[in-house]
């Protein structure tokens, strides 16, 4: 009935959903309240006023133009804002013919990867990963090629980045602030990146795309910033969504912005939106651009979220589990106090702690929680994690 590719998909289905399914059979034996669920990135804060007036306005409007087809890569007043603020934060020309709408960053993704994939070329992904990426990478019949950080930092490697760099290398995946670990790629290493793919696009002939996966990139801490790509990487594109910069995530909206110094950039442009209307997305939902235009400098209150990695983060370090201090998103990425990640997590469930395992992000050893939760349930979490340390750390 299924292709086998499938089948296999699903016996090795994402951690992260598994633990989701686990929590909703607690949460009817034990109550919401007693079951303390960090399982996945589901913004809890809610969106921005500005947002929530946006669509009041939008929908009140006599607008008849609003919900019809549109041009695939979205309304160009919008990709214009987008462009706009994208120049002013970078320094690098854009305008509205670089930005195409497109339903999330996961949609955005794809159609990258269409785009620019021919079958068997290798996209570099750093470990650990979002796991999804290789199934979008498998999508358009890539190779996905997993390389190693430095597992102090997680940021990553360029010597070992060099190493996995073949002429059939087309692109790597740069994902900061990162999902499982909220570390912030620095920029001397990003540097250090763009020197070595240089390099290799002379050795060999080639271009290597960098594809920046952003939907944190506006959930930032300690006023730590966030380097740039399009300054730092000529064949750079960035896919972002306002999932949750806007508390957005059921929205899927988002988009791809290709920078103006590529090579052929009127090129590659016309085959974004090419493949953004022929995987099915055909354009970005027409309500939530508008919305998006009319909230371009909305944010979301970081704060809150500072405040939960603060109470969480302290708490479990105190306790002896290991972590790098995350400096943006809304996870923490600990070290097991076992080997074997996949029996502490279930070890945790006994507690009604719901965490994921590193092995579903490629790295075992490590559990992520996602502390994008109220502060209650973090707060009533505290003794569960004292008990589940008790067992490990004697």
């Amino acid at each position: 009935m299924l292709s086998q590719k499938v089948i296999q998909s699903l016996s090795s289905s994402s951690w992260i959903r598994a633990m989701f399914e686990e929590g909703e059979k607690l949460r009817k034996i034990h109550g919401t309240e007693n079951v303390y669920d960090f399982s996945l990135g589901n913004p809890d804060v809610e969106p921005p006023k500005e947002v929530k007036e946006a669509y009041r306005k939008l929908i009140l409007e006599d607008n008849p133009n609003l919900h019809k087809y549109m041009v695939n890569a979205g309304f160009a007043d919008v990709r214009e804002k987008i462009a706009g603020r994208l120049q002013r934060e970078t320094g690098i020309p854009m305008g509205f013919q670089n930005i195409v709408m497109t339903c999330g960053a996961a949609g955005g993704l794809n159609v990258v990867l269409k785009t620019i994939l021919n079958p068997g070329e290798e996209v570099i992904v750093f470990i650990p990963y979002f796991v999804e990426y290789l199934s979008y990478i498998d999508n358009h019949g890539g190779k996905a090629v997993k390389v190693s950080t430095n597992l102090n930092t997680f940021e990553p490697d360029p010597e070992e980045l060099k190493k996995h760099i073949t002429k059939n290398t087309k692109a790597v995946i740069v994902n900061s602030p990162n999902n499982p670990t909220g570390v912030i790629y620095s920029e001397d290493i990003l540097k250090k990146m763009a020197q070595v793919l240089e390099s290799k696009e002379k050795e060999y002939g080639t271009t290597i795309f960098v594809i920046s996966d952003e939907p944190y990139n506006k959930l930032v801490y300690d006023n730590v910033e966030v380097p740039s790509v399009l300054k730092i990487f000529r064949n750079s594109i960035i896919v972002n969504s306002y999932s949750k910069s806007l508390s957005l995530p059921g929205e899927r909206i988002g988009y791809i912005a290709a920078n103006s110094n590529i090579s052929d950039n009127g090129l590659l442009m016309g085959g974004l939106i090419y493949c953004n209307r022929t995987l099915g997305f055909v354009n970005a939902p027409a309500l939530v651009q508008k919305v998006i235009a009319e909230a371009i400098d909305a944010a979301v209150d970081t704060e809150s979220y500072k405040r939960r990695r603060d109470v969480l983060y302290n708490h479990i370090t105190s306790l002896g589990f290991t972590c790098a201090r995350p400096q943006g998103a809304f996870y923490l990425f600990p070290k097991a106090p076992v080997p074997d990640d996949v029996e502490f997590v279930k070890s945790a469930v006994k507690h009604n702690l719901l965490l994921v395992p590193g092995t579903g992000f490629g790295c075992p050893g490590y559990f992520r929680l996602a502390y994008c939760v109220s502060m209650k349930i973090i707060e009533n979490s505290l003794p569960a994690f004292e008990a589940l340390a008790k067992e490990y750390f004697k």
